[in-house]
């Protein structure tokens, strides 16, 4: 076991944490505001430490090569109709079963399979990706309410995105799905100002600019027959209707040259050969996610197991059968699928803290903070992670090291549930 004073982050090191998430995508609560304008250098090092955690949140990237290079270059096409030379897209398709998507200040971008599986054709794709290319490059990015800077934004919106899951993992299904505190709020008229440019950009990269106006339709009916897969979506309600006609009008009147222009579906369908297959397995795995919302946890195992019967080394779907076991308090099975879902992904870093999580509800200390350690290795920076540390290192009798490690997270936030655990505790180490 490594020391664990040697990961303690000092208070020089939480200062630079701070600097480096910047204040570009916080939580979607209260209004928005205009960010702090952000240079090329710091907006890279915001999607380098902002966008990791989120992608992880989505249960990591999709692991299949052809899909990832189509993606890429339809990506590539919407990048050559940027106006700013500063920000480079670079998309990402999450194993997420929701409808999801989202993008950091320098083009980082997330979009869920959910999402990518109720899409028709490449056009369609196009206008996803050039919407979120629009609201980088308007930086349409908002301060959380009650922030006075940058620098306040950015520890609140750390200790946000930890707090939930300083117990057990946020997997997105505390009340919403997909919800996160890394996630921007956006105002109608925001939304309005990134269907102009989206429009231009997807003209300009040789697609039907109308293609914005169907994909947004489309996610509209979807959200009234399956709210709850929308809950992170953001379609600029109230008023989404008259986004989508806004849309539609806009394409054209100002672009109908583009009408004649290919949709695509041909090289939709064999760039997503690979993907297709999940379809009835994602379909099983929002089932038992919205089971698991409403508690019906018995229920939601037998959809995840049936979808584990489709794909048993499915890393998302071995993680929410994690999940749903640990709540019905079946801990040796859940652990046993968080090992299985290591090994389908090691890299996975939520697997990690949910395997600690389960390692010191079963008494086993010295397991979790080796599963802490692999955290620490796979995605650093994670106020949660120091909480947990301590409570690892307590129950290994190391009262000195844990308290400075709940010192140290106390230094994040004296708020919430592990902050008041890591105080009381504090009292009873006698520190």
């Amino acid at each position: 076991m490594s020391s664990p004073e040697s990961h303690l982050p000092t208070l020089p090191q939480r200062r630079r944490f701070a600097l480096l998430l910047g204040a570009a995508c916080l939580p979607r609560v209260g209004r928005a505001e205009p960010a702090p304008a952000l240079d090329s250098t710091s907006a890279r090092l915001i999607d380098a430490q902002l966008a990791p955690m989120q992608f992880a949140l989505d249960l990591g990237r999709v692991a299949d090569a052809t899909l990832t290079a189509y993606v890429a270059s339809v990506t590539a096409a919407i990048q050559r109709s940027l106006s700013r030379s500063d920000l480079t897209l670079s998309t990402q398709v999450l194993r997420a079963h929701h409808l999801q998507a989202c993008v950091f200040p320098a083009g980082s971008i997330g979009l869920s399979r959910g999402l990518l599986l109720a899409l028709q054709d490449e056009s369609e794709l196009a206008a996803l990706i050039a919407l979120q290319a629009a609201h980088a490059e308007l930086r349409q990015f908002s301060l959380p309410a009650g922030a006075r800077d940058a620098m306040q934004a950015v520890v609140t919106q750390a200790v946000a995105a930890s707090q939930a899951s300083a117990w057990s993992p946020a997997l997105g299904l505390d009340g919403k799905l997909g919800a996160s505190a890394l996630l921007p709020l956006r105002s109608p008229a925001q939304a309005r100002e990134a269907d102009a440019r989206a429009l231009q950009i997807l003209a300009d990269s040789g697609y039907p600019a109308l293609a914005l106006a169907a994909l947004l339709q489309r996610l509209a009916e979807l959200r009234r027959s399956q709210p709850v897969l929308f809950e992170a979506f953001d379609l600029g309600e109230p008023g989404i209707d008259s986004r989508v006609a806004g849309a539609r009008q806009m394409a054209e009147q100002r672009h109908a040259a583009t009408r004649s222009l290919p949709a695509r579906r041909e090289r939709w369908l064999a760039g997503t050969v690979g993907l297709q297959p999940a379809q009835l397995l994602v379909s099983d795995a929002q089932t038992a996610e919205q089971a698991m919302l409403r508690k019906e946890w018995p229920f939601a195992l037998e959809r995840l197991q049936t979808a584990l019967a489709q794909q048993p080394r499915d890393h998302a779907v071995l993680m929410r059968t994690a999940q749903c076991l640990q709540a019905m308090g079946r801990l040796r099975d859940a652990r046993g699928h968080v090992a299985a879902a290591r090994e389908a992904d090691p890299d996975a870093a939520l697997a990690c803290k949910l395997g600690a999580t389960l390692a010191l509800a079963q008494r086993d200390p010295a397991h979790a903070w080796l599963e802490l350690e692999t955290h620490d290795r796979l995605l650093p920076g994670d106020p949660a992670v120091v909480f947990l540390k301590g409570v690892a290192l307590e129950a290994l009798g190391r009262a000195a090291q844990a308290a400075e490690h709940y010192r140290a997270y106390l230094g994040y936030t004296t708020q919430g549930q592990a902050a008041q655990y890591a105080s009381a505790h504090l009292k009873l180490l006698g520190r």
